[in-house]
C-alpha cells in the first residue's frame, strides 16, 4: 500500500504556527516493507482471531458493512479495513479557545504535550508525593500554558477531592479556565465524554465551531487483547457523528497481553486500533481519528512498566512509521522516566526518548511531566521536559545547506585576519544560530562556585514556583 500522505494535496491556509526549526529528515525504525508485512499481519489477525465487540449498535455496523460473526467475536475482512484506512483524513488540526492555529499533525517542527491522568502527583511546594486535587489541575494548566514547547495539555492527575462521576468533566474545566491551548483528555463513558465536547463547545460558540476548530482530544482505548469495551464504541460513534477528532489506541503489555517481541506487539496494537476506527469510518467516512502506539515494556525481573527504556521509544517509533505508510495521524510518547525523582535517571531517559521522537517525522509527542514510570506527575519533571523538548526541537532540525550557510565568501573575507567575531554575518546570526537554554546553565567553573554550585534540582523548583506565581 502506497503512502497517501504523500499524495495528499495541503491546503496553504492550514499551516500552524512554526518555530525556528524546521527538521530537514526523519529517523526511520521500519521500512516500507517492514510496514507492509506488519499490516499484512493485522490483517490476518482481525479477519482470523478479530474482535470482541461489547457493543450492539457497533456489532450491528460492522455485520452490516461485511464483517462475519464466528464464536462471538466480529471478523473483519481485509477488503473492509482497507476502505476505512483510505478514508481517513490524512491530517488532524487543533485550536486555542481564541479560534487561532494551535497545531496539526503534519508539523514540519515537534509539537509536544503534557501527559495525563497520573495516579498522584509530586508537589512542587513541599516535594510531598500525593494524591492529585482539583487546584492541582488548575495549577497544571496554568503552567502548560506558559511553557513555549508544551502545545497540547492535560492533567497531570486525577482531582481525588472531585466524586468520581465529575471529575471527568471538572479536570476540562479546570484547564479550560487556565489555558488557551487545545486539551486532551479521557472519559468514563459516552455520556460524561459527551459533556466534555459539549462544555468546549459552549466555549467556542457552538459544536459546530467546535468541529470546524477543535480545541480538544478524545483519548479512547481498546482493551487488550483484541476487545473493544461498550463505552469505546459508543464514544467512537459519537465523535465521528459529531466531526470530532479522538485518538484511537490501546496501552499495550508485551509478554502478557500482546507477543514479547516489539514487532508482535505494535502488530496486535495496531490491529486493535484499526478496529475501532473502522468503526469510525462506517459511521462517518471522513472522520478524525488518529492512532499511535503505547507498547508499555516490562521488565520481567519484577513484571513491572519500563517506560523510561529505549525499548519504549523504539515501540513508538515503529508503530510511527507503520502508521506513517498507512498515512493515518499518529503521535508519540516520548519524555518519560521510570526514577522517582527528578534525577540523573529521569533526566537522562526523558532526554533519550525525546531526542528519538523529536527526528520520527510525526509532528506531536506527548506524555512529558511523568515519573514512576508514568504513575506520578510532576509539574517540575513538565517544566524540565520543556527544556529537553527545546534542545530536542533544535537537533530535529538538522543543518540547513545553503549558499549563505556555506559561507565561502565569509571565510574568504575574514579568515586573513582572523575576523569572523565581527563580521557581519556573524552579527547577524549570534542571537539565532545557536540555541540558547533557559534553565541549563553555561559558565565558567569560578562562576558557578561563587554562586555556592547550585544545583539543578534547586534551579527547577525555583522555575516551576515562578511560573506557578507568575500566571
Amino acid at each position: 500500500m502506497t503512502r497517501r500522505a504523500r499524495s495528499r494535496r495541503r491546503s496553504a491556509d492550514a499551516a500552524a504556527p512554526t518555530r525556528r526549526s524546521r527538521r530537514r529528515g526523519f529517523l526511520e525504525i521500519i521500512d516500507a516493507p517492514g510496514a507492509e508485512a506488519i499490516l499484512e499481519g493485522v490483517l490476518d489477525v482481525l479477519n482470523g482471531a478479530g474482535m470482541l465487540i461489547e457493543d450492539q449498535e457497533a456489532r450491528a455496523l460492522l455485520l452490516g458493512a461485511g464483517c462475519r460473526e464466528e464464536r462471538g467475536r466480529i471478523l473483519y475482512p481485509p477488503d473492509l479495513v482497507r476502505r476505512a484506512i483510505e478514508s481517513i483524513p490524512p491530517r488532524l488540526t487543533f485550536y486555542s479557545q481564541d479560534g487561532t492555529l494551535a497545531l496539526t499533525t503534519d508539523d514540519t517542527v515537534p509539537r509536544f504535550g503534557a501527559a495525563a491522568n497520573c495516579v498522584q502527583v509530586l508537589d512542587p511546594r513541599n516535594g510531598a508525593y500525593r494524591p492529585c486535587r482539583l487546584s492541582d489541575i488548575r495549577d497544571h494548566g496554568r503552567v502548560q500554558e506558559a511553557l513555549p514547547h508544551i502545545d497540547i495539555i492535560a492533567s497531570l492527575g486525577y482531582p481525588s477531592d472531585v466524586p468520581p462521576e465529575e471529575e471527568a468533566l471538572a479536570t476540562v474545566r479546570a484547564l479550560l479556565d487556565t489555558s488557551r491551548k487545545p486539551v486532551f483528555f479521557t472519559g468514563h463513558d459516552e455520556v460524561g465524554v459527551r459533556a466534555i465536547w459539549e462544555e468546549m463547545g459552549r466555549r467556542v460558540g457552538g459544536m459546530g465551531n467546535l468541529a470546524d476548530k477543535p480545541v480538544g482530544l478524545d483519548l479512547i482505548g481498546p482493551i487488550s487483547p483484541l476487545k473493544l469495551g461498550g463505552e469505546t464504541c459508543q464514544r467512537l460513534l459519537m465523535a465521528a457523528r459529531l466531526n470530532l477528532p479522538v485518538v484511537c489506541y490501546p496501552a499495550i503489555f508485551p509478554g502478557m497481553a500482546c507477543p514479547l517481541t516489539l514487532a508482535g506487539a505494535i502488530t496486535q496494537a495496531t490491529a486493535e486500533s484499526l478496529a475501532g476506527i473502522v468503526i469510525s469510518q462506517l459511521a462517518a467516512p471522513g472522520a478524525p481519528v488518529m492512532s499511535g502506539s503505547s507498547v508499555m515494556p516490562m521488565d520481567m525481573r519484577r513484571a513491572d512498566m519500563a517506560i523510561g527504556s529505549p525499548e519504549y521509544t523504539l515501540a513508538s517509533l515503529g508503530a510511527a512509521d507503520v502508521f506513517r505508510h498507512l498515512g493515518i495521524p499518529c503521535w508519540l510518547g516520548s519524555g518519560c522516566t521510570d526514577a522517582h525523582d527528578i534525577g540523573p535517571q529521569a533526566l537522562a531517559e526523558a532526554s533519550a526518548s525525546l531526542s528519538g521522537t523529536s527526528v520520527s517525522g510525526v509532528a506531536l509527542t506527548h506524555n512529558l511531566g511523568v515519573l514512576s514510570s508514568g504513575r506520578t506527575g510532576s509539574l517540575e519533571m513538565l517544566v524540565a521536559c520543556d527544556e529537553l523538548a527545546a534542545m530536542a526541537t533544535r537537533f530535529a532540525a538538522g543543518i540547513e545547506v545553503t549558499p549563505e550557510s556555506i559561507a565561502a565568501e565569509v571565510i574568504a573575507r575574514a579568515a586573513p585576519d582572523n575576523a569572523y567575531l565581527t563580521d557581519p554575518h556573524t552579527l547577524a546570526r549570534y542571537e539565532t544560530e545557536m540555541w540558547i537554554p533557559g534553565l541549563f546553565r553555561r559558565e565558567g567553573i569560578e562562576t558557578w562556585q561563587e554562586a555556592g554550585q547550585p544545583q539543578l534540582n534547586a534551579r527547577l523548583r525555583e522555575k516551576t514556583l515562578d511560573l506557578l506565581g507568575s500566571t
